[in-house]
């Protein structure tokens, strides 16, 4: 299996960099932090028009998807940017909602969610515990427990994170949009497919943070030459980087798993715990490296930083991830070599 982007995906990833460079996403997670949305809801309208969202909704109600691998490029590109926002939730709630089998629900739902008119959260208590990101300030929080999923009618009051952009609250209340195997199958699916956009985000956000300590080793000086020219550091900056390569090509056969099957539990899990490792190695080796500049919340590279680890443990600990990975086959369910292929 070859796991290359095409043409159509590479230029893609090029115009959604393009587009948050643009949108000075630190200056917008600073705002979203600070409780002004804003900005962030100004980004949310550009990224629903270059059709991030809509990757996730079935064209049936104005999506372009479901397509894993494109949501996978997409997600890379707002990791390495650090947006800000429920973003994962947003495109698992759409993901849920298409195979809850509530059809007036996602009629209602699933075309302002294409369409960046709204945004969701999603609260799955076995993965996440008891909270959502951003439900305050998400159109629609969804709650997905056991064999139930329902609709919160309040947020509840917000919680801090080791991660300033990151908004927790405890959802509430609300109606029940189904209950029974089929919306137990839809929550799995829903966790997958943000388990996957999760990972993609570490991978961005761990390339983000390798691209800016290499450029700082070579501008900072000691002893009269950077240090970007000390073995030790070489070395230190080589691991981040070989982690980082690795976790990619786990992420796309997880990706294409998913769009083949309709589910990737092991893939996915795989590419979760490699790319959150080497995302929070590479926040590690950035402080380090940055000295005590690093630990300055001033410093750009603390959004980056203090998101490493909410990401490695969200939608899927690295326990969790590694258990999924090591269990049993089940009988007759034996993986199948897969040739050819690309993505």
């Amino acid at each position: 299996m070859r796991f290359l982007l095409d043409d159509g995906q590479r230029e893609f990833a090029r115009t959604l960099d393009t587009l948050l460079t643009a949108a000075d996403t630190p200056a917008t997670a600073r705002a979203w932090a600070a409780g002004d949305h804003a900005p962030g809801r100004a980004l949310w309208t550009r990224l629903a028009a270059a059709g991030v969202f809509a990757l996730a909704v079935p064209e049936t109600y104005e999506g372009l998807g479901p397509l894993p691998v494109e949501l996978a490029v997409a997600f890379t590109e707002l990791g390495r940017h650090a947006a800000p926002g429920p973003l994962v939730e947003t495109v698992a709630a759409a993901a849920l909602l298409d195979r809850l089998g509530d059809k007036t629900a996602a009629a209602a739902w699933l075309p302002r969610l294409a369409a960046g008119e709204a945004t969701a959260s999603l609260c799955v208590p076995d993965l996440t515990g008891p909270y959502a990101l951003d439900a305050d300030i998400a159109d629609a929080v969804l709650v997905a427990d056991g064999d139930t999923v329902r609709l919160a009618a309040t947020a509840g009051p917000v919680q801090p994170s080791a991660d300033p952009a990151r908004r927790l609250a405890r959802p509430a209340g609300g109606t029940v949009l189904a209950r029974g195997p089929e919306a137990a199958a839809a929550t799995g699916y829903a966790a997958e497919v943000a388990a996957l956009a999760t990972a993609a985000q570490s991978l961005g956000l761990g390339r983000a943070l390798l691209d800016r300590t290499v450029a700082y080793a070579r501008q900072r000086t000691q002893f009269g030459v950077p240090i970007g020219s000390f073995q030790a550091v070489q070395h230190r900056l080589a691991d981040t980087l070989l982690a980082l390569e690795f976790a990619q090509p786990l992420l796309y056969e997880a990706a294409l798993t998913l769009a083949a099957h309709g589910t990737a539990p092991r893939e996915i899990a795989a590419a979760k715990v490699t790319a959150g490792e080497a995302a929070h190695s590479a926040a590690r080796t950035a402080l380090q490296l940055h000295g005590a500049v690093g630990y300055t919340e001033e410093l750009d590279l603390s959004l980056w930083i203090r998101k490493a680890r909410p990401l490695r443990d969200a939608w899927g600990s690295p326990a969790s991830c590694r258990a999924r990975v090591l269990a049993p086959w089940p009988t007759g369910a034996a993986p199948v070599p897969q040739q050819g292929g690309a993505a």
